[in-house]
């Protein structure tokens, strides 16, 4: 008979748990304790190396079983101890889902994969079939049951890995980064889902995640720092405090850093109350700070070059699939700063894929600096668009740092000073000088997606396509990334960002293409795409809170900044 927990009893406890990893120099996690009951929802937050992922690890047994080092403590799942259950065992109590979801799909088709944790817990057929059916529902997949895992966007990967873990129905849910690949809509629907099953199926949710905004829909709060717990309470208590979040490497709540920016004291979290607040005390945005914001953005799309990609009746189709983009017409101009956005599945990959001859149109065409992609040659394409892609462990393949970055230039048929040049040119840009002869794979993330922008800019292309260049990066790492990105802009590169992220898209794109269902349903100016409710609604995009905040308050802001400098009493 399975053990459940006495009602009093927390599904799952943490005492004092610490662990290191072999020949690490210092802990993963030290002196780490909290319980979650059932019908609560914990998220966990930190910047990079906080030891999240670790933490999420301990809970389903995967340490001390699977990852050895020196684990001190205990961790009780349903009442036992997890050193004395299997990871099999373990896996019936809690469903965990890795932040490398990738890395736990494996089965030939959608429907397998949900089925897997079932046939090994020997369900018999028909109650299989309909709980692999519901689980796709529940997370909006049950139209792709037949398709490889392989061929899903990183969204639909996300949740498909959500659903295996949740097949079974184990009374405790650990999502480690589980929306980290997720449209803005995509992430509030996972959110809904932890709640709804927090609240009506009574599980038991851990949430590993970097979104404050976000969080504040959990029941409570815990902050890691270096592998210690430098926070824990409720969202209220701890999400208000926007120096504790800084000091972490967390983004502050939009609403909270408006309010310290203008001395008040309350620290409000939802932009309703907080525009309430705001008008009470007669501030709005000023007429004049709308104009001056408007005449910013105009002259700034003054100085854009000729165009650079042009793309004219663009559709394309996979192998025995609808359309992935369809009648596609776009102009992008030298020194533009494009971002493209849209739902998980819409079509954003497919289309910026086209512009370095990745793929080719099944029909109309694509022209790079006046020339179509179907008549040049990748490597001479390559010279021209350079593409860093979201996950940089799919573009990085040698020994050393040096060797990565050489591979363009040296492909392109440089001789050994120039490529020389080239890589200490490049390695500098990233601000890698003196790491030439690491490990690439020895790095953080962040510092490998530096190499492979790196490896990209020693080719010199005049266009940079990021795809989720900031996915799995905390604060810090995120506007490093982003500072770079917007240096080479100011360099004279045109970019192009492919992001879920909005708030990216608010403090740093000059222009914005939503894409829904294979088309381009808006390309507009930011600020003006941002003002379209309409047509992001229909494509499932959700402004920025400091952008909903400030529209409520008359005005569309795109930064914590801009409205502070532009309310005004009236």
């Amino acid at each position: 008979m399975e053990p459940r927990a006495h009602p009093a009893q927390p599904l799952l406890t943490v005492r004092n748990l610490g662990f290191g990893y072999r020949e690490a120099s210092r802990p993963a996690l030290q002196g780490i304790s909290f319980q979650v009951s059932a019908g609560e929802l914990l998220v966990v937050m930190g910047a990079s190396g906080a030891g999240k992922s670790t933490l999420c690890r301990c809970l389903n047994g995967i340490i001390p079983h699977f990852l050895k080092g020196r684990f001190e403590g205990e961790v009780r799942v349903v009442g036992q101890d997890t050193r004395e259950l299997s990871v099999a065992q373990c896996a019936r109590y809690v469903g965990l889902v890795f932040e490398d979801f990738e890395s736990q799909l494996f089965a030939t088709n959608v429907e397998l994969e949900v089925a897997f944790g079932l046939e090994s817990l020997g369900w018999a057929r028909e109650k299989m079939v309909r709980r692999v059916q519901e689980q796709l529902g529940l997370v909006g997949l049950s139209h792709l049951g037949r398709r490889r895992p392989a061929s899903l966007s990183g969204g639909e990967k996300q949740r498909l890995a959500i659903a295996a873990s949740l097949a079974a129905d184990p009374p405790i849910l650990v999502l480690d980064e589980a929306t980290s690949d997720l449209d803005p809509a995509g992430r509030a629907a996972i959110f809904r889902l932890a709640q709804s099953l927090r609240q009506e199926s009574g599980k038991a949710v851990v949430f590993a995640h970097h979104d404050t905004e976000e969080a504040a829909h959990a029941t409570r709060v815990l902050v890691l720092a270096e592998g210690r717990a430098q926070a824990l309470g409720a969202p209220g208590e701890i999400l208000s405090r926007p120096e504790l979040l800084s000091s972490h490497g967390l983004t502050p709540v939009a609403t909270t850093a408006v309010f310290q920016a203008l001395g008040l004291q309350e620290r409000p979290l939802e932009e309703a109350e907080a525009a309430e607040l705001l008008l009470r005390r007669g501030l709005r945005v000023s007429e004049e700070a709308g104009a001056r914001w408007a005449a910013r953005d105009e002259e700034r799309t003054s100085r854009y070059g000729e165009p650079v990609i042009e793309v004219r009746g663009l559709s394309h189709c996979y192998e025995g699939a609808e359309p992935a983009v369809g009648e596609v017409n776009l102009t992008l101009r030298c020194g533009e700063y494009v971002a493209i956005i849209g739902q998980n599945g819409s079509g954003k990959t497919t289309l910026v894929k086209h512009f370095n001859g990745l793929l080719r149109p099944s029909a109309g065409e694509v022209l790079v600096c006046g020339q179509a992609t179907r008549e040049v040659g990748l490597r001479a394409l390559a010279q021209q668009v350079g593409y860093v892609f979201q996950n940089p462990d799919h573009q990085i393949f040698s020994p050393t740092v040096s060797d990565e970055v050489a591979f363009a230039p040296r492909n392109f048929g440089l001789g050994e000073e120039e490529v020389k040049a080239r890589v200490a040119e490049s390695l500098a840009a990233v601000g890698l000088s003196g790491r030439e002869q690491e490990d690439p794979f020895s790095l953080t993330k962040g510092e490998r997606q530096r190499v492979a922008v790196a490896s990209v800019l020693a080719g010199r292309p005049q266009v940079l396509i990021f795809d989720e260049p900031t996915t799995g990066l905390d604060d810090r790492e995120c506007r490093g990334m982003m500072a770079l990105i917007d240096q080479l802009n100011q360099q004279g590169h045109t970019i192009v960002l492919v992001t879920h992220a909005m708030w990216l898209v608010a403090e740093y794109a000059h222009r914005v293409i939503v894409m829904h269902q294979g088309r381009v349903i808006l390309d507009a100016p930011t600020r003006s795409a941002f003002s379209r409710a309409q047509a992001l609604r229909e494509a499932g995009i959700i402004p920025p809170q400091i952008v909903r905040l400030s529209q409520r308050l008359g005005g569309t802001a795109l930064t914590v900044e801009e409205l502070v400098e532009g309310l005004r009493r009236g």
